[in-house]
């Protein structure tokens, strides 16, 4: 659902990746706090107090979430599961598996953790909140900014205790329906459905509480809502995708010997020779040697003047090969999926051992092919 994100550092050997969202909303939080919730929590100190109130909570919401998420990584270490990171996105954060867990002990105990953590974080901060009190016969700042994030620790724990996958509580449902039925496929696409549900449910309360009059709370249980159901409908979509997939290579669903162009093609020629001839909105660009260089989209002519056409090759406009942008022919096809989602891109470049251009493959011909297989073979999501 969110890209990959920019790599802030890496800890414990995970990377710990920040998407923009996540800036948009620490922004809005720590101006409301800043003029909001600590002006009424200790009225008359100094504005710029509040704004530096507001900036350290932003960074303990960040430092808890990455703590949170840690729970999961370091425990997931334990188990034998690799992972690709730690993104913090506008909902929270997420700690991305390699593979789903091989077994409910495994599930419970991974998804457990994340709570855990906070929960045990929010003790710790209401004892270092208390110390702060005795400290002095009236609340000093501080005391403020470890009470409001000795809270948001047992919110973000309650929170994700919710049964509703893929929140934590929803793994948890999980690996209990695992545990007791012996299914794991089953157990998902259960939890998956009860996670739909309450997404939904919670999008309803989000317009319950815009009709009784607040518009900001009622909008966000509306988004949070919508994020969770779409989350949930995403795994069950996921778990029939590796089911359909099952073993079968990239070179089973590509598409082989793709029109290509080459580097140096002008893109006056370019359009007359092969765009208005084939009718693609997107080629890949070959050298001499048949290795792909570049994708060229029919849409990125509209960047150059007309009459610089025909001095223009298409190299000049194409989207360079970035390192992930290309796979081998036998590739599972789950990874190359993986990949796509992972990196956002809707094309990868097919190449064979000589690292020249074997085929196309395309997140359109993919899932239009997983649709048809569901259909035929009566899936359940």
């Amino acid at each position: 659902m969110f890209g990959s994100g920019v790599t802030l550092f890496r800890i414990f050997g995970f990377e710990i990746r920040l998407d923009p969202s996540f800036l948009l909303i620490a922004v809005l939080v720590g101006a409301s706090l800043a003029s909001g919730h600590f002006p009424a929590v200790h009225e008359g100190l100094p504005a710029s107090t509040y704004w530096i109130l507001g900036i350290f909570a932003v960074l303990g919401i960040f430092a808890s979430i990455v703590l949170h998420e840690l729970g999961h990584s370091l425990v997931a270490r334990r188990f034998g599961m690799e992972m690709r990171g730690i993104t913090l996105h506008m909902f929270g954060g997420a700690a991305e598996l390699e593979d789903e867990p091989t077994s409910a002990g495994a599930e419970l105990a991974v998804a457990a953790a994340g709570p855990a953590t906070s929960f045990a974080l929010a003790g710790l901060l209401k004892l270092a909140a208390m110390a702060a009190a005795g400290l002095s016969s009236t609340e000093l700042p501080i005391e403020m900014l470890l009470r409001y994030l000795a809270g948001l620790n047992l919110v973000l724990a309650i929170f994700n205790l919710l049964p509703a996958f893929p929140l934590d509580g929803g793994r948890i449902l999980r690996a209990v329906l695992w545990a007791r039925g012996g299914d794991h496929d089953r157990a998902t696409r259960l939890a998956s459905r009860i996670g739909a549900g309450l997404g939904f449910g919670l999008a309803g309360l989000g317009v319950l509480q815009i009709l009784g009059g607040r518009l900001g709370d009622g909008l966000w249980t509306v988004l949070i809502g919508f994020f969770i159901r779409s989350a949930a409908l995403a795994s069950g979509l996921d778990l029939a995708a590796r089911r359909l997939l099952g073993d079968a290579t990239v070179a089973r669903f590509m598409t082989p010997d793709p029109v290509t162009v080459p580097v140096a093609l002008s893109l006056a020629e370019f359009v007359e020779e092969v765009v208005y001839r084939t009718r693609h909105d997107t080629y890949p660009v070959t050298d001499g040697a048949g290795r792909p260089r570049g994708l060229v989209a029919v849409g990125s002519l509209s960047t150059v003047a007309r009459e610089a056409w025909p001095s223009t090759s298409v190299m000049e406009v194409a989207e360079p090969i970035e390192s992930g942008g290309t796979v081998a022919p036998d590739l599972p096809a789950k990874q190359a999926l993986d990949l796509m989602r992972r990196s956002g891109r809707s094309r990868l470049l097919v190449v064979d051992g000589d690292g020249r251009l074997a085929g196309l493959l395309t997140l359109k011909d993919l899932l239009d092919t997983l649709t048809l297989r569901m259909r035929i073979e009566g899936e359940e999501m």
